[in-house]
């Protein structure tokens, strides 16, 4: 891995990163801005171009070039707020499952493959921390572009209403299983540094998913009424400034037991 700069950096012959300089509890180090680009091509891919601070995007666009197209992985502000200066400044067209974070181009369809001068990416819905949640699967080396699906580090929230449980479960069985078939051998994540052991971490968020069932089960089972008394009870390990997201999450995973 080369370092380009201070928040620029070479990751495999194809994927660059430029991590904005927004960090925070939710954000981590800030968001990683992802460059795309088949060796030798002229055009790159820029996948989620962040918060619309001119540093930043003045390095995205060093980094990246002449930009053929723009990816949002998902909705959240931290990945899509620059949307429309990043058009001005580039021209590209983007596209995203959500149609609102389309411009001049079609929503992404689960299953397709972008093909930017010769670089390949497989799209793969994976609703959960998002309704529109998606990952980028690079076909020509084993490296899979997963936003805020799986973190560098920590675990993701599924926050209610937007986040949902059950099919978050599902996306996360899905990668596991691209990583069982061979198809992933490292996970470029929105947040954090990349991970080189993906069936660990994946391993790591199903177990802490089910760990955290049983714990809301247990305090509903004991008396606990609402998403807060059940924070109260459960969320102990973390800070205090993050209990409203973890009784959004608590809300997620009450709805998901009420519905099994």
């Amino acid at each position: 891995m080369n370092d380009l700069g201070p928040t620029v950096q070479t990751v495999t012959e194809r994927a660059s990163t430029v991590r904005a300089e927004n960090p925070g509890l939710m954000t981590l180090d800030g968001t990683n801005t992802w460059i795309l680009r088949e060796p030798g091509a002229s055009r790159s891919v820029v996948v989620d171009p962040g918060p619309p601070d001119a540093a930043h995007l003045d390095r995205v666009i060093e980094a990246a070039g002449d930009v053929g197209l723009v990816l949002f992985t998902h909705r959240h502000f931290d990945h899509t707020e620059s949307m429309r200066v990043f058009a001005s400044r580039t021209g590209a067209p983007a596209r995203a499952i959500d149609p609102e974070f389309c411009l001049d181009a079609d929503p992404l369809v689960d299953g397709e493959t972008i093909d930017v001068d010769g670089l390949r990416l497989d799209v793969l819905a994976t609703p959960g921390h998002t309704a529109d949640s998606t990952c980028f699967r690079l076909l020509d080396e084993l490296s899979l572009l997963t936003g805020d699906t799986v973190l560098g580090r920590g675990t993701t929230i599924i926050a209610h209403p937007d986040g949902v449980l059950g099919p978050y479960l599902d996306s996360l069985a899905l990668l596991r299983e691209l990583v069982e078939e061979g198809l992933v051998d490292r996970i470029l994540p929105g947040h954090g540094p990349v991970i080189d052991q993906p069936g660990a971490v994946l391993d790591f968020y199903l177990e802490h998913r089910q760990e955290r069932l049983d714990q809301v089960k247990a305090a509903v089972d004991t008396g606990a009424t609402d998403a807060r008394s059940v924070v109260e009870r459960v969320y102990t390990d973390v800070d205090e400034s993050l209990w409203p997201a973890a009784e959004l999450s608590v809300q997620a995973q009450l709805d998901y037991l009420q519905g099994t």
